[in-house]
C-alpha cells in the first residue's frame, strides 16, 4: 500500500505502535513541520512538542492556584466556625447564645438577615419561640440537609419582617436536637449568594453546631 492511501488515523496508530520509530529518523523532527497552534505559521514538531507542554503546564498551575485557593477559603472559613463555637460556648443565656450566633453570622459570616425558629416543651418568651404552623415543622422534619434556593414558604419570608420583602436567596438548615426542633434561615437580596448547586456541608456544620448550644438552655 503506498503512502499517499494511508488515512490519518492510520498514521497515528502506526506511530503508537512504534514508539521508536523517530529514535531511527530522528532528523525528520526538524524537517516535518506543521501549524502553529495559535499563529498558523509552520513550526518543526520539537517546537510544536514544546508549546503543547508549555499548555500542560500552564493548565497545571491554574488548578494548582484553584486549590490553593480553595485551601485559603476553607481555612477562613474554619477560622470563623471556631469563633462562633467559643461565641456560643461561653454563652450563659438562650438570649446571649442567640445574639452571639447573629452577630458571628453578620460580622464574621456576612449574612446580612437571620433568623432562628424553635419549637420544643418550653415557655421561653423570645420571639424564635413564636408559633409555627404544621407546614414548617413537616418542612423541617422532612430536610436532611440544608436547602438553598431563591423561594421560601411566605411564612419564613414573613419572619424578616420588612425587609422579607426584598430578600432574593434563602439557606434553610434544620435544627434537630432530641428536646429541640428547630429552622436556622440566612437570607440575603443578593440572588447569588445561596443557590440551589452550592455546596451545604459548612451549613451543615453550623446548623449543627447552633442546634447543640441552643439547646442546652430548652
Amino acid at each position: 500500500m503506498s503512502m499517499d492511501l494511508l488515512t490519518h488515523d492510520q498514521v497515528a496508530q502506526f506511530l503508537r505502535d512504534n514508539p521508536e520509530f523517530f529514535a531511527h529518523h530522528g532528523e525528520l523532527l526538524g524537517q516535518i513541520h506543521v501549524p502553529h497552534p495559535y499563529s498558523g505559521q509552520a513550526i518543526s514538531i520539537g517546537e510544536r512538542q514544546v508549546l503543547m507542554l508549555r499548555d500542560r503546564a500552564r493548565g497545571l498551575e491554574n488548578k494548582l492556584k484553584e486549590f490553593i485557593q480553595f485551601a485559603e477559603e476553607n481555612d477562613a472559613i474554619g477560622e470563623k466556625l471556631h469563633r462562633l463555637s467559643l461565641g456560643l460556648m461561653r454563652a450563659r443565656s438562650l438570649e446571649a447564645a442567640l445574639a452571639s450566633l447573629y452577630l458571628g453570622l453578620g460580622e464574621d459570616f456576612a449574612v446580612p438577615h437571620a433568623t432562628v425558629r424553635l419549637w420544643g416543651e418550653t415557655s421561653q418568651p423570645l420571639s424564635e419561640f413564636e408559633r409555627v404552623s404544621e407546614d414548617i415543622r413537616v418542612l423541617a422534619a422532612g430536610l436532611n440537609a440544608p436547602q438553598c434556593g431563591h423561594a421560601v414558604p411566605d411564612e419564613v419570608r414573613a419572619w424578616f419582617g420588612e425587609s422579607g420583602a426584598h430578600l432574593r436567596s434563602f439557606a434553610i438548615a434544620p435544627l434537630k436536637e432530641p428536646d429541640l426542633g428547630g429552622l436556622l434561615v440566612l437570607a440575603s437580596e443578593d440572588a447569588k449568594r445561596f443557590y440551589p448547586e452550592m455546596g451545604t456541608l459548612y451549613l451543615q456544620w453550623l446548623a449543627e453546631l447552633s442546634g447543640a448550644a441552643l439547646s442546652r438552655f430548652v
